[in-house]
């Protein structure tokens, strides 16, 4: 099941490289392949830091209980973990955040693109609103930082896929509202803890420490983004194939 998931998502990814061949006259940079492992690891490693570092601040608080570890496959939150890095990130990052960068400015992509995201999570199990704006501002964002970074879609990947693969299946909490059927570890909210605290049932994505951490995050990258000077669309003149391996 995972290997098919990554091939729809290698399918999608050529479909995308083929529609902006046609439509844009361009090689999408935004998937060179020369950096992309190197990014997409880096995105691995701070995803996963990042996760952990919020549910180890949900403990530290007393807020959340962790039990474990017992045994578990991790195959199932591997393949969530390949559809929200890739497609998602395919989705709103080089589709939505790219195209509005391109039609109202890097700000004003920023916030629809974000509010999108989180509100587009309304549909899940236990979502609330409180819920979708801290979507949209700790992830929403902060996904969009690396791709500004960047300017490719690799590091946001890793990010998106670590995070999800690291609080499902190592950490066992609830993903996004989602419960996980088998992880390395079990958390889960202590009896008693505020839902607006801990986030309640829609999982530690939703918690004041998540906020935190994801925001603060958000910030750094972005600020490195702007003094990089990427916070301007970028050139869809036409390029030549060799500009997708470089």
């Amino acid at each position: 099941n995972a290997l098919a998931t990554l091939a729809i998502c290698v399918a999608g990814f050529a479909l995308y490289a083929g529609l902006v061949r046609l439509a844009e006259a361009r090689w999408p940079s935004e998937l060179a392949l020369r950096p992309a492992l190197a990014e997409f690891v880096i995105g691995l490693v701070v995803g996963a830091a990042m996760l952990s570092a919020v549910v180890a601040l949900l403990v530290v608080s007393g807020l959340y209980e962790v039990t474990g570890p017992r045994a578990s496959s991790p195959w199932g939150m591997i393949s969530v973990g390949i559809v929200s890095g890739f497609m998602e990130e395919l989705i709103f990052r080089a589709i939505v955040l790219r195209l509005l960068m391109r039609a109202f400015g890097a700000w004003p992509a920023l916030a629809l693109s974000a509010a999108l995201f989180g509100a587009l999570h309304l549909s899940n199990p236990n979502a609330t609103p409180t819920a979708a704006i801290a979507i949209a501002i700790e992830a929403g964002l902060m996904l969009a930082a690396f791709y500004m970074l960047t300017g490719r879609l690799w590091m946001s990947v890793g990010v998106h896929a670590a995070w999800n693969f690291a609080q499902g299946w190592i950490w066992g909490a609830r993903v996004s509202g989602i419960e996980v059927k088998e992880s390395l570890y079990l958390s889960a909210p202590r009896a008693g803890a505020p839902d607006w605290l801990s986030g309640g049932a829609f999982g530690p994505e939703a918690s004041v420490p998540a906020m935190v951490v994801g925001t603060g995050v958000a910030i750094v990258v972005l600020y490195w983004a702007w003094k990089k000077g990427n916070f301007k669309p970028r050139d869809a003149a036409p390029q030549p194939i060799a500009e997708v391996f470089s």
